[in-house]
């Protein structure tokens, strides 16, 4: 509960976040604890690098948590600052690992690794397997489980202190999308709920995965990466890994959960079918995979691509489920499909899944508001006096949310506009740049290499490189998040 006191406070109660952080570091230095047994297990030479890493995570994380803020409340302010440091320092300090490994990294490198896990972006360039070791790729894959769904949703998860000290604002502060489902009275509880479907999907993965030849590691990889949608896979060659339909359709399934909204498959779970089947937003989400997918297939076939089955059945749904979930697994083919299937994967990076799901982008939700409202207002246009609403799940939108969302798209075309500016001047072709800008900030990951343009994300300069980690903290946190922080407005008493 948040006291008059708290609202009328005019600073921000930094000892109060600092302890928070602290304990996330904390959980931090524990979860090194599974890289390090990689390490015994496998021998890749990482040993030191992460006992020096855990030692310096914890030691931090020990001195903040023995702070002693003279309150303990925590208005909108303070949520917001918490998400948006956690999410830096958390990068921060995930990145020693990289610094000090067998192959270190530079600082550059290394930041935009941790930043690129923490947000699912998958934007990375590390080596193969055989060249980076077991430990470091399961660590990758830890962060980047995560983030993908969430790590002040973790905090409020397993921290319940937090529901009558500005648990909601930091609920709001980090969950995705235009509305968020409170699934319980408590918002520890709801935390909970859904970082136990989230966990329960992970293992369901693992399972299927190590029923086909892929080994216990390569499963447990995987599917930490394409539950949270970042993509990463542990082969250097992609269409090894994704040889049988079996592999491709257990992933295309896993990658269309992961574009859901989490709370609608908590309610799946939990035997409210019935709000899956009215969901507007997922069959929305549904009719813009099959559309995508004919266009895709049809464009395959123009250009003379179709020398198999495969080309024309589960290959372009591969692709198009990929996209738009912001996995970023693309097909080894896909940089010769053509322009328009470029234009397509354009769109899905942009447009990204549903709200409230580990997927990036504008998200369909948004989309689906911006489509009605445009067509209420042609509507209007031919007959003024006649009051439409835009109705999503059969409930009317305020217009205030209809304005908010018409800002956020705004704002977020606006960002991709600046930053694709800047890495233009920095020396960075046109092309790739505003792909680069939106594969960021729609945390999808795709390199220009992936559409033939390209070398990817190691050719750039370290500028852009640092540019590009705050368009995807930007991306994976909604920009008001980030950006409040930014403004005067925030800081004003």
């Amino acid at each position: 509960m948040i006291t008059a006191g708290a609202r009328k406070r005019k600073f921000v109660n930094l000892p109060m976040l600092m302890r928070i952080i602290g304990l996330l570091l904390l959980i931090e230095a524990a979860l090194m604890i599974f890289p390090l047994a990689a390490e015994f297990i496998y021998r890749d030479g990482s040993l030191w690098g992460f006992i020096i890493s855990m030692g310096i995570t914890l030691g931090m994380g020990i001195f903040l948590v023995r702070l002693k803020p003279q309150s303990h409340e925590m208005g909108r302010r303070e949520a917001i600052l918490l998400t948006s440091l956690t999410w830096i320092i958390l990068s921060a300090f995930g990145m020693i690992p990289f610094l000090i490994s067998r192959s270190p990294m530079s600082v550059t490198d290394a930041f935009f690794e941790a930043i690129n896990d923490f947000t699912t972006t998958g934007g990375s360039y590390f080596p193969p397997i055989e060249e980076t070791g077991h430990s470091l790729l399961l660590w990758r894959s830890v962060m980047r489980w995560l983030g993908g769904m969430g790590i002040i949703l973790f905090t409020l998860a397993v921290a319940p202190m937090l529901n009558n000290s500005g648990g909601i604002f930091l609920f709001n502060a980090e969950i995705t999308g235009i509305t968020h489902d409170k699934l319980r009275p408590r918002i520890s509880s709801t935390a909970r709920g859904l970082w136990i479907v989230y966990t329960l999907l992970t293992f369901a993965l693992i399972g299927l995965l190590a029923l086909s030849d892929m080994d216990i590691f390569s499963a447990i990889y995987e599917s930490m990466s394409v539950i949270s949608t970042s993509g990463f896979t542990t082969l250097n060659v992609q269409g090894d890994m994704f040889n049988g339909y079996y592999l491709k359709i257990v992933l295309i399934i896993f990658m269309f959960l992961g574009g859901v909204n989490f709370s609608l498959i908590y309610k799946a779970f939990t035997g409210h079918f019935r709000n899956v089947r009215v969901n507007t937003v997922l069959r929305w989400y549904v009719i813009f995979i099959f559309a995508a997918y004919i266009l895709l297939t049809v464009n395959v076939v123009i250009n003379g691509l179709a020398k198999h089955v495969d080309d024309v059945t589960i290959d372009p749904l591969f692709q198009v489920v990929g996209t738009i979930s912001s996995t970023g697994i693309s097909e080894p083919d896909f940089a010769q499909w053509g322009a328009l299937s470029t234009i397509v994967l354009v769109i899905l990076m942009f447009t990204g899944a549903c709200s409230g799901s580990t997927s990036g982008g504008a998200k369909i939700d948004r989309i689906i508001v911006l489509l009605k409202f445009l067509k209420n207002e042609f509507f209007k246009m031919m007959h003024p006096n006649n009051v439409t609403a835009v109705t999503i799940n059969g409930r009317s939108v305020k217009l205030s949310l209809v304005q908010k969302i018409l800002a956020f798209l705004c704002l977020y075309m606006i960002v991709i506009f600046i930053s694709g500016t800047l890495l233009v001047i920095l020396g960075v072709s046109l092309r790739e740049s505003f792909f680069y800008t939106l594969s960021a900030i729609s945390n999808t990951g795709i390199g220009t290499d992936t559409i033939g343009i390209g070398q990817g994300f190691a050719s750039l300069p370290d500028t852009a490189k640092w540019i590009l980690s705050i368009v995807m903290l930007t991306g994976r946190l909604e920009l008001y998040t980030v950006l409040l922080v930014l403004t005067p407005y925030f800081w004003q008493k």
